[in-house]
């Protein structure tokens, strides 16, 4: 692991609208320091930030947009509208308009993140990430919280949200889309005031200077040790995910005998184990309700459960990945990869979207992260509030897919 990766800053360069508490100075940015440690034996790459990163934006049309037309618009917004136009530069944290979380102070974060999400605070982070990482031999699914740590010292989240289908356990919210309008113009919020990208961010792949001409750079570590990878293989090819949606009608070998939600499968990795019956869970033309109160259609592909990995796509090699979401190759390694889809120039995030639902390595014990134990949850995060997720009236019909512009 090469410590020039890091975006360390040198100079002290400090957050124009993140306060820290103690003495009212913006919170410096970016990755604070990188050393290299051995323990018993082991060399580990030692990562300390404020999580706070150095993020510039340029509206764009497709932005304003976006922006203007959220279902929540009118409210979401003090004056119903973001107070930006096509052209400006918005940097990190500065006000564009948005009735933000009380904790977020004025002129320092409020109105640059929607209603819900807290403003990130100052939150040092040490990440250990070995330099010899190791394929697990065990299972080890990630959990909720951090799974890595960006390039420029913000945490990497995994798929959840923490929520579920009437906070039964099955079927839980992809966070990409059921917070797609609890995200910042860079696809970042905190959560107990930890910055946090679950999906690919224009933002940063302007940071790491991606410009989609050939395998992308890298964005970030995860915690055990791998790299993780931008979503570009190659010049015009992006890497792909081998999870697929399953197909629910009842003659298919990942479908529920009246093609409904209404059974989950037994094993994700191993579609040849079957099918085991659930609490049901919605229609796929119904709509639910997020944890900010917005309401988006639960298509097929809006929850965990509705994928399973295929290992036919795997074993074709190429762009496809593996189960964790990685691959090989003779210059990097095994690594990772924040998967994508294109269509008509716009990047759609893909599942797993990052790391997949456990890690490929092993975790060190003084691992940024921990195994999870594999329970599903039943409500909110810690610090969470809202109300709880529940099926509404198929009234609307909103549209539930992120898109970000493809940057020439």
């Amino acid at each position: 692991m090469s410590n020039n990766v890091w975006l360390i800053n040198t100079d002290n360069t400090r957050a124009a609208h993140i306060l820290e508490s103690d003495s009212g100075l913006g919170v410096l940015v970016n990755v604070q320091s990188v050393s290299e440690q051995a323990v018993s034996g082991e060399v580990f790459t030692v990562v300390t930030s404020e999580g706070v990163p150095d993020y510039s934006v340029t509206i764009t049309d497709e932005m304003l947009a976006q922006l203007n037309n959220r279902p929540r618009a009118a409210t979401d917004f003090a004056a119903g509208e973001a107070v930006i136009n096509v052209g400006d530069t918005v940097g990190f944290g500065q006000d564009i308009g948005y009735n933000s979380n009380s904790n977020c102070g004025m002129n320092a974060g409020f109105g640059y993140w929607p209603p819900g999400p807290e403003c990130p605070s100052q939150a040092t982070r040490e990440g250990y990430f070995t330099q010899s990482p190791q394929k697990a031999e065990d299972t080890c699914a990630n959990g909720l919280g951090k799974v890595g740590l960006w390039v420029n010292g913000s945490s990497v989240y995994n798929w959840g949200d923490g929520m579920s289908y009437n906070n039964e356990g099955a079927w839980q919210n992809l966070a990409p889309i059921a917070e797609q309008y609890d995200v910042d113009v860079c696809g970042g919020h905190a959560a107990m005031g930890d910055y946090h990208h679950h999906f690919y961010s224009t933002c940063l792949a302007d940071m790491v200077g991606d410009k989609a001409d050939g395998h992308s750079p890298l964005y970030g570590y995860a915690a055990d040790g791998y790299p993780i990878y931008g979503p570009w293989q190659a010049e015009g090819e992006l890497a792909a995910s081998a999870w697929a949606v399953r197909d629910y009608s009842a003659d298919s070998a990942t479908g529920c005998s009246d093609g409904t939600r209404s059974c989950t499968l037994v094993d994700p990795f191993d579609v040849s184990l079957g099918t085991e019956f659930v609490a049901s869970g919605p229609s796929f033309d119904d709509v639910v309700s997020t944890l900010s109160g917005n309401q988006l259609t639960a298509y097929n592909g809006y929850y965990y459960e509705d994928y399973y990995w295929d290992s036919s796509l795997t074993e074709q090699g190429g762009a496809y990945l593996d189960q964790y979401n990685g691959h090989t190759d003779e210059q990097r390694g095994y690594h990772y990869h924040i998967t994508v889809s294109e269509q008509d120039g716009q990047l759609t995030p893909s599942f797993p979207y990052i790391i997949g639902t456990r890690f490929a390595g092993e975790l060190p014990d003084n691992s940024l992260a921990q195994c999870s134990t594999g329970a599903a949850p039943s409500g909110p995060p810690p610090g969470a509030g809202g109300p709880p997720q529940a099926a509404a009236s198929p009234a609307l019909d909103a549209d539930s897919n992120i898109v970000v512009a493809l940057e020439e």
